[in-house]
């Protein structure tokens, strides 16, 4: 069986949503399971420690679960048009996979959520698009025949998969929304069965 890592932050909850419409996705095609992993957050305090553990939720990644999946779905609320600095955090821990070339050929693609429609959605989509590309991986978008991203009123573009969630995070996931998340995991588990 091969496995989709789906990897996230998320701060008030509108980009696990996501990930959990990424996973249903990747599980829609066979012989692919999805597995769901955060990162701890960041602490302004140099003393702060996460537990090993989160203490509700998916479990924190680790480099290894980067080199045992097939492909990666890699999520992050927008913050001033780029990644949210928990995730920024992790990737730059990754040098090791990269001097090993670990994710090379791996398929990879982004998503995101932000509170005001123009939110700086697609700048952070190809703010975690270039450490992918540094490690190699295949990156993929949402191509127009999906055409819920000529009709969206709310997020999706090309890029990746996104959500407007409202200045207080509280607007559900759009149905066209949650039909984009499921295509761009259903694409990646396509490609990652397929290599």
């Amino acid at each position: 069986m091969k496995s989709v890592l789906i990897l996230y932050y998320s701060r008030y909850g509108a980009t696990a949503k996501m990930a959990e419409q990424i996973a249903r996705g990747v599980e829609m095609v066979e012989g692919v399971s999805a597995k769901i992993c955060t990162v701890p957050p960041v602490s302004a305090v140099s003393e702060a420690v996460a537990p090993a553990v989160p203490e509700a939720g998916p479990p924190y990644v680790t480099l290894d679960d980067l080199v045992q999946c097939n492909g990666l779905v890699m999520g992050s609320p927008t913050r001033y048009g780029n990644m949210a600095a928990p995730l920024k955090y992790f990737l730059d821990s990754t040098s090791a996979l990269w001097l090993s070339g670990a994710l090379i050929g791996k398929p990879a693609a982004v998503f995101t959520s932000t509170a005001s429609l123009h939110g700086g959605q697609e700048a952070t989509l190809l703010s975690m698009m270039l450490p992918l590309l540094h490690h190699g991986m295949l990156l993929m978008g949402i191509p127009y025949s999906e055409t819920d991203l000529i009709h969206t009123q709310s997020g999706g573009t090309p890029y990746g998969a996104s959500h407007l969630a409202g200045i207080n995070s509280d607007l559900p996931l759009q149905e066209e929304e949650k039909r984009l998340c499921k295509a761009l995991g259903r694409r990646v588990a396509e490609v990652a069965n397929k290599i």
